[in-house]
């Protein structure tokens, strides 16, 4: 089969570039500035193109008339006419500054200094001063001011200062958005999760933090809900039992010694199973809020797994324990956690394991590291289950189990969590009707 070709440039789908707000912004604002300065040096050339314009012609009309003053009498040349006809104003001034003629229409006030020029010229009463003044009008770029060119620079500047709000308003947009979605965000829906698909910048990036904290806040509070609840059910459990057995106790156990007595026997068993719950859920709080204490101190590991091996021993006659403990290995850890994590494991094989059936456990050094191991000829777990054997308050079918004997699910997690806390981890290797085996590995030295 051939593989298939890759789509054509053209029809790929186009990955938006990501800008970030301050490329955009300083961009926005130098694009702005730049019209400005353009426009601001575009108009100041055209004014003094268009000035330089009409002085150039004045000039070369003024030259004209002072090389053809002298001898206009003899060349019948016509000034008055050829004032009229270029719409200019011609005055002749004596050496006294007073106007010995004038030619052309009349301009009707003083020229601008923009639209006049003179040049010297010879008559026959001596020197004058040949000043022409053009009647078109000075137009725009002769009648701007300096203070006509501040106003309009101003109006410009408004313009960008309107055109940058709107931008900004527009850039600012997703902001508003994200606004109005946290603000519909409540403690009974943290489902709302903030669009990201439109936004290409940092907003993107604080978009998609913010939505995994609502991740892990909605995952934190739905553990917490289902932790209470579960909490809550295996609480009534045993005060059920214990109910019921008062109420036993209550109406016929002062007659007989023999209801008295189981009355009075699970009573406090019940008492002790909802002690030893509570006490695991206090030790998980704890180890929520990170306030569980872990005090690390060196001990001899197969000391206390022989110790442990004999405690069980004594309380459980009704299992075969066994041990394969290499002397003498030592670490680093918190006995006391790491004593309550093998009892955890190991109370998880002694509930699963038939009358008779042999629980094991082990101790070794392995690659620096300190191995523990309980392994049980117990019903196995089914495949299903493995991956769920450490959560809180997980119980496997009951059809599946022994008996339906099943546990409140607390022990694991306190064993996962203590090994973890030490920097080590924990495995379980199983399969229905073949038994389980629990590891736990802790570095021979505190974590770092």
């Amino acid at each position: 089969m051939k593989a298939a070709k890759p789509a054509p440039p053209h029809r790929r789908r186009r990955r938006k570039m990501k800008w970030s707000i301050a490329f955009k912004t300083t961009a926005l604002y130098t694009a702005l500035f730049g019209l400005i300065l353009a426009a601001a040096a575009g108009g100041s050339a055209w004014v003094l193109t268009s000035r330089s314009i009409r002085l150039e012609r004045l000039n070369r009309v003024a030259s004209f008339v002072a090389d053809r003053f002298p001898g206009m009498e003899r060349e019948h040349f016509d000034l008055e006419t050829f004032a009229q006809a270029n719409r200019i104003h011609i005055d002749v001034v004596g050496p006294r500054r007073n106007i010995l003629a004038s030619y052309g229409p009349d301009p009707g006030r003083q020229p601008s200094p923009y639209s006049e020029a003179a040049r010297q010229a010879l008559s026959r009463e001596g020197p004058v001063l040949i000043r022409v003044a053009d009647l078109e009008g000075p137009g725009f770029a002769g009648r701007l001011t300096t203070g006509g060119f501040l106003a309009i620079l101003a109006g410009m500047l408004a313009l960008a200062a309107v055109c940058g709000a709107l931008l900004v308003r527009r850039m600012m947009r997703p902001v508003r958005e994200m606004d109005r979605t946290i603000r519909q965000i409540s403690a009974n829906d943290l489902s709302t999760r903030i669009d990201t698909v439109h936004s290409h910048d940092e907003l993107k990036e604080l978009a998609e933090t913010f939505n995994g904290m609502l991740d892990r806040l909605q995952k934190s509070y739905e553990q917490q809900t289902r932790f209470v609840s579960d909490a809550s059910h295996e609480l009534r459990t045993p005060l059920s039992v214990i109910s019921g057995y008062a109420n036993l106790l209550r109406r016929w156990g002062g007659e007989d010694r023999a209801v008295r007595g189981e009355a009075v026997g699970k009573i406090i068993e019940e008492t002790e199973n909802m002690r030893r719950l509570v006490e695991r859920m206090l030790f998980l709080a704890r180890a929520d809020r990170s306030t569980q204490a872990v005090r690390f101190e060196r001990f001899d590991f197969s000391a206390l797994m022989r110790e442990i091996l004999e405690e069980t021993g004594l309380f459980d006659p009704e299992h075969v324990f066994t041990a394969q403990i290499e002397p003498g290995v030592s670490g680093a850890a918190d006995r006391a956690l790491v004593k309550q994590a093998v009892r955890a494991v190991l109370e998880n094989s002694i509930k699963f394991t038939p009358k008779g059936g042999e629980i094991s456990l082990s101790c070794r050094s392995r690659d620096g590291a300190v191995e523990l191991a309980v392994r049980d000829e117990g019903i196995g777990i089914p495949p299903e289950d493995l991956p769920h054997i450490f959560d809180r308050f997980y119980k496997a079918d009951a059809s599946r189990t022994r008996g339906g004997k099943s546990s409140s699910g607390l022990g694991l997690s306190i064993a996962k969590w203590i090994v973890e806390r030490h920097g080590g981890k924990i495995g379980v290797r199983s399969s229905p009707g073949a038994g389980t085996t629990v590891t736990m590995v802790f570095p021979a030295s505190p974590a770092a």
